[in-house]
């Protein structure tokens, strides 16, 4: 994936990152909760033209706590890594990624954007390892630069989808509702290819 057409393929990107660092281990995310759209549903190609990417004007979101996950974690802003084209997750699994070409703290529209590892073979447990098992009503506060003001949004929805089938026009969009979108990796682990078969999505909106 390259830079010019990150956007479209951000999802892929994500995944392949964390993917990398995936292995099989005793503990596991959440047990599957929703049957995905087969693989041969719509991905990267949409009838919604999505816009490139652009650096967002909005301010930096610094913090994102859950604390039905007990989740306390440090957020980056992030966008494409140079060498590979891909969403730049943050390497440590413990911080979580902004992704800044979109809406940001500030924002009155649009879909926020953060992105977080599920786990790794050298640091465990990923900061998104829990977020399958979000339940709407769940809180997420987003905290902006300073530490100062907060954002406190409220679980809608929790889908899971195949790489392949996910709507990024929907979750990528920077018109709409402001909400609040976070994303991993989930569903069955193959211990073959290292890689997760699915994307965990979980929605929020301001509460």
């Amino acid at each position: 994936m390259r830079v010019g057409r990150a956007l479209p393929l951000i999802v892929a990107g994500v995944v392949l990152v964390v993917a990398t660092l995936v292995v099989a281990t005793r503990s596991r995310p959440a047990a599957d909760f929703a049957v995905p759209a087969p693989a041969s549903a719509p991905s990267t190609s949409t009838s919604t033209p999505i816009p490139a990417p652009t650096v967002s004007r909005e301010t930096a979101p610094v913090r994102l706590r859950i604390a039905a996950l007990d989740l306390n974690a440090t957020v980056d802003a992030v966008g494409v890594d140079p060498r590979t084209g891909d969403f730049a997750v943050p390497p440590s699994v413990d911080r979580v990624g902004w992704y800044k070409f979109g809406p940001g703290f500030a924002a009155t529209a649009g879909s926020i954007v953060i992105a977080g590892h599920v786990d790794s073979a050298a640091q465990g447990e990923g900061a998104f390892f829990g977020l399958g098992e979000l339940r709407p009503g769940d809180v997420v506060t987003l905290t902006g630069p300073g530490g100062g003001r907060e954002r406190v949004f409220e679980v809608t929805a929790r889908q899971r989808y195949r790489k392949t089938a996910i709507p990024l026009d929907r979750y990528f969009a920077r018109d709409g509702e402001v909400r609040l979108t976070l994303i991993t990796c989930g569903g069955p682990f193959d211990a073959e290819t290292r890689h997760y078969r699915d994307n965990v999505v979980v929605t929020a909106v301001p509460a």
